[in-house]
C-alpha cells in the first residue's frame, strides 16, 4: 500500500545521511560558496530513482525546469547573487530562451538585409534576453538523483547558513517522493522476460523540517505546492507550514500555474497555522512586460519575494541593532 502524506515516512532526515552514501562529487560541488550578499539558492528541474546500481533503468520526475529558470533571471535582476542548482540537461536562465526550442538554433540569428535589401522575416523567433542583460552570473550545480539533489540541499544550506538572514532558499524542484535505497538496489540490470515486475519503494524523507530548524535556520525559506484540484491549494499549503514551520508556500494549480498563483504564509511567524494569509498573484493571459513580449509570472513572484525578505532582514535589524 502507498504511504500517505499522515504516515511517517520510513527514512528520517537523519537516517537517510547516516546509510545513503553522498555523490562522489560533493565536496568540490560545495567548496567556496556563500556570498556576502543577498543570495538565492534556486533548485529546479525534477528527480530520477535509479533501479540498479548500474543504472539502465530508472524512474523520472518530469520537470523542465522552466519556473526555476524564469525565476533565477528575475533574481539577478533584483541583485541577488544566484545558486541556481538544477537537473542536469534541465533549462538554465538565459539560454532556456533558445534551449529546448522546436526552431534550430541558427533559427535565432537575424540577418540585417537580404542581397535585395529587404528587411529580415519578423515572425522569426528572436533571442530576447542574453546573460549580458545583467552582469551578474549565477553559480550553477547540477544534480541527477534524488540522492544527488538531498545531499547538495544539505551541503549548500549548510555553507550558506553563515549569510543568515541573506539567504533565501526558493524550492522549485519537483523531488521524487519514494525511492529506492542503496541496500534495495539490484547491482546489474534488471532481467526482462520473467513476468510482472514488482517494486516496493520507501518514502523520501521530509527534508524541509531540518532545514528549518538545524541547516538553516535564519533562511527564507519558500516551498512550492503543486494540485490539480484547486479546492487544495491552501489547505494542502497550511498544512505544510504546520508540519515543516517555514516562511511561505506558494500554490500552484496545474492548469493556471503560468498565470495565478497563491502566496500562502502566517500573518506572524510563530502564530497559529489556522492565521494565514493567502495573497493571489494573477496575470492576464495576454499580458505582455516592458518589452512587448509575453509577461511571465515569475517577474511578480520574484518581486514579491524580495519585497519580503527584504522586511524579514530588516525585522532581525530592529531586534538586533548593531
Amino acid at each position: 500500500m502507498a504511504a500517505t502524506d499522515s504516515e511517517p515516512s520510513l527514512f528520517s532526515a537523519w537516517s537517510y545521511f547516516q546509510t545513503q552514501p553522498p555523490p562522489p562529487t560533493l565536496e568540490d560541488d560545495v567548496a567556496g560558496r556563500g556570498p556576502g550578499r543577498k543570495v538565492a539558492l534556486v533548485t529546479s528541474g525534477g528527480t530520477t530513482v535509479p533501479l540498479e546500481l548500474n543504472v539502465v533503468r530508472f524512474l523520472d520526475n518530469f520537470s523542465a525546469g522552466t519556473r526555476g529558470a524564469t525565476s533565477a533571471e528575475y533574481f539577478l535582476k533584483a541583485g541577488y547573487a544566484v545558486i541556481f542548482m538544477h537537473r542536469q540537461f534541465s533549462l538554465q536562465p538565459f539560454s532556456r530562451h533558445y534551449s529546448h526550442s522546436t526552431n534550430p538554433f541558427l533559427d535565432f540569428l537575424e540577418i540585417e538585409t537580404d542581397p535585395e535589401g529587404t528587411s529580415a522575416d519578423a515572425a522569426r523567433p528572436k533571442i530576447t534576453a542574453t546573460p549580458s542583460d545583467n552582469p551578474a552570473c549565477s553559480t550553477t550545480l547540477t544534480f541527477v538523483t534524488v540522492n544527488d539533489y538531498l545531499w547538495l540541499l544539505r551541503a549548500v544550506s549548510q555553507e550558506l547558513s553563515v549569510v543568515g538572514r541573506n539567504a533565501l532558499y526558493y524550492l522549485a524542484a519537483a523531488v521524487s517522493d519514494f525511492f529506492l535505497p542503496r541496500q534495495k538496489l539490484s547491482e546489474h540490470k534488471i532481467q526482462s522476460g520473467k513476468g510482472s515486475l514488482l517494486i516496493e519503494m520507501d518514502q523520501v524523507p521530509k527534508i524541509l523540517k531540518p532545514l528549518v530548524d538545524e541547516w538553516t535556520p535564519d533562511g527564507f525559506i519558500v516551498s512550492f505546492k503543486l494540485e490539480t484540484d484547486p479546492a487544495l491549494l491552501i489547505p494542502k499549503a497550511r498544512a505544510a507550514l504546520e508540519r515543516y514551520g517555514h516562511h511561505l508556500v506558494i500554490g500552484n494549480n496545474l492548469n493556471q500555474r503560468k498565470h495565478e498563483v497563491v502566496f500562502v504564509s502566517r500573518r506572524n511567524r510563530g502564530s497559529a497555522v489556522s492565521d494565514v494569509d493567502a495573497h493571489w498573484l494573477r496575470i492576464p493571459t495576454d499580458a505582455v512586460d516592458a518589452r512587448g513580449q509575453p509577461k511571465e509570472i515569475e517577474e511578480d513572484i520574484v518581486a514579491e519575494l524580495a519585497k519580503r525578505h527584504q522586511a524579514w532582514i530588516d525585522q532581525s535589524w530592529s531586534q538586533h541593532p548593531g
